[in-house]
């Protein structure tokens, strides 16, 4: 099992420079309009098949949102220097939402040698702040 937890390190990066990707991305349907490593732009829409059980989009996928422009923005960033892992995310909700596009952007706090903390900010069609996270993210060079 030790062995198992250090292959990422020698799989291949993904190609986030050409956008997230992936069966769960999918699922939440981001769109990654621009891609810098200093912001990343994105959007989706608010959708019946990603709200919780009272009709609201879950702030699961708020979450999953902010993680994922944060760590496609760090790993933009960082380049082929290592690879990136988020270690903290902690993301406030100021707006429910059934439904519409939402527009979500990944601005850097911090970008260090050992850690980055970026922010991201989800908007509505009205610029109306929806849910705002900031997410840690260690930095790991090879061996």
């Amino acid at each position: 099992m030790a062995d198992e937890s250090r292959d990422w390190m020698s799989a291949p990066a993904p190609d986030v420079a050409g956008g997230a990707s992936g069966a769960f991305v999918e699922h939440l349907g981001l769109r990654l309009v621009s891609v810098t490593g200093d912001e990343v732009h994105g959007t989706w829409t608010a959708r019946p098949h990603l709200h919780q059980p009272y009709g609201i989009v879950h702030g699961g996928v708020h979450c999953s949102v902010v993680e994922t422009l944060a760590s496609v923005a760090a790993a933009t960033w960082l380049g082929d220097r290592g690879k990136v892992v988020g270690v903290n995310n902690s993301t406030d909700f100021f707006r429910a939402v059934t439904e519409g596009e939402m527009t979500s952007r990944a601005t850097p706090v911090h970008r260090g040698r050992l850690q980055q903390v970026w922010v991201v900010e989800t908007r509505d069609v009205a610029d109306r702040l929806v849910a705002r996270g900031q997410v840690r993210i260690q930095n790991i060079y090879p061996d």
